[in-house]
């Protein structure tokens, strides 16, 4: 497996809570070296810090690993507002060095542009009535429980991780029809921005694929999937799961480098 990306995305760490894999995420990040990451919301979880939440050590290792990669690495980080970090409202836009806050971007590579957000602009519920939200966050902070109970059991029979919420949330019938039109809308929303792909997160269900033209690419998130995104210097995309620790590729187009595109390879994302 390829040590040494163009790009790595990341999103939905939620750190400050119990169901954060912020262990995992410094592994993850020492494994792997990238010219940019994007960190694409949720990464600390200001909602559940302001109730039963708490802040450890191990969280904070996570912010030192991202530093080091900053300074030996000369990697550039991107950290997008989400719907659980929305507290970065008060401070954004903010560039310091080779760290940029911003809403949402666009990211240019290898002549495709993909527009990069959260992906909770998208979510009705999230935008417009918070309150039911916050209900539906207790409920899934339940359902993390049990995700960490069933695990817990599973390492004491020498087993492999296994999402039990997102086995749980696969068999719901509203959350599998809520997903499609999720994926739909965000697709309609890179297109009419120009743009041939969308980068999210949001959901906790990773993906790449490609809807109507546009190519969909979900990172997934640190407590539940435990995967990534990454790009390679010649513009191919894979998911990259914590659990296996290898990678598959998207059935993309590989998009020859001529003297066109080559020098779009060292370009940097741009803002909106």
């Amino acid at each position: 497996m390829e040590s040494h990306y163009k790009t790595i995305v990341i999103s939905d760490v939620h750190l400050g809570t119990k169901g954060s894999k912020a262990k995992e995420v410094v592994r993850f990040l020492k494994q792997f070296r990238c010219d940019n990451l994007i960190l694409n919301g949720d990464i600390i979880d200001g909602w559940q810090l302001k109730k039963s939440g708490s802040w450890k050590r191990k969280h904070t290792r996570v912010f030192n690993r991202m530093l080091r990669m900053m300074d030996s690495d000369k990697t550039k980080i991107f950290y997008l507002r989400g719907n659980h970090d929305d507290f970065l409202d008060q401070i954004l836009p903010l560039e310091i060095g080779n760290l940029s806050i911003r809403k949402d971007m666009i990211y240019e590579s290898h002549g495709k542009r993909y527009f990069v957000a959260h992906g909770d602009v998208f979510d009705s519920v999230t935008t417009n009535f918070r309150w039911i939200a916050y209900l539906g966050d207790i409920g899934y902070t339940f359902l993390l429980w049990l995700n960490r109970q069933v695990n817990h059991q599973r390492r004491k029979k020498g087993l492999s991780y296994y999402s039990f919420s997102q086995y749980v949330k696969s068999k719901v019938k509203s959350a599998v029809s809520f997903i499609d039109d999720y994926e739909k809308e965000l697709t309609k929303m890179a297109k009419a921005k120009g743009c041939d792909g969308i980068i999210c997160g949001h959901i906790h269900k990773p993906e790449l694929k490609t809807i109507d033209g546009i190519s969909y690419f979900n990172s997934g998130d640190w407590v539940e999937s435990l995967s990534a995104l990454a790009e390679d210097f010649e513009g191919n995309w894979k998911l990259i799961h914590y659990s296996e620790m290898k990678s598959y590729s998207v059935n993309q187009t590989v998009i020859p480098i001529n003297r066109a595109n080559r020098e779009l390879i060292n370009e940097q994302p741009k803002a909106l």
